[in-house]
């Protein structure tokens, strides 16, 4: 499917950036409790997609795929916390802070097919 794929190269491509903007909040803002709940909530997803991806069955694709969405709202929740808290700024804020709504929106849509 066409979706899949998109869900898997936008997932990659999200925890790309969450490791770097952990790198960022780290090094340059000395911030290490949010920004590593970001880390590993934003990189989970993309390790989910993969893991529904190659599930054993329908129901265990759709089990892992929730577990991604779980992992994309919970990434969107520390983000919101990160830039209310003024340790991201709203130009990059905005621009993370779509591309993880755009991964739920086809989490969302992906999932309600497999129903």
């Amino acid at each position: 499917m066409k979706s899949e794929n998109a869900i898997v190269e936008k997932s990659k491509a999200f925890a790309l950036r969450m490791i770097k903007l952990y790198k960022f909040l780290t090094d340059e803002k000395h911030e290490y409790i949010m920004s590593k709940q970001l880390l590993r909530s934003g990189t989970s997803i993309g390790a989910n997609v993969k893991e529904a991806i190659r599930g054993q069955s329908r129901a265990d694709f759709y089990a892992k795929l929730n577990i991604a969405l779980k992992e994309a709202s919970e990434s969107e929740y520390w983000l919101e916390l990160l830039h209310e808290s003024g340790f991201i700024e709203i130009t990059a804020f905005e621009s993370i802070y779509a591309d993880c709504q755009e991964i739920i929106k086809l989490l969302v849509a992906i999932t309600k097919t497999q129903k």
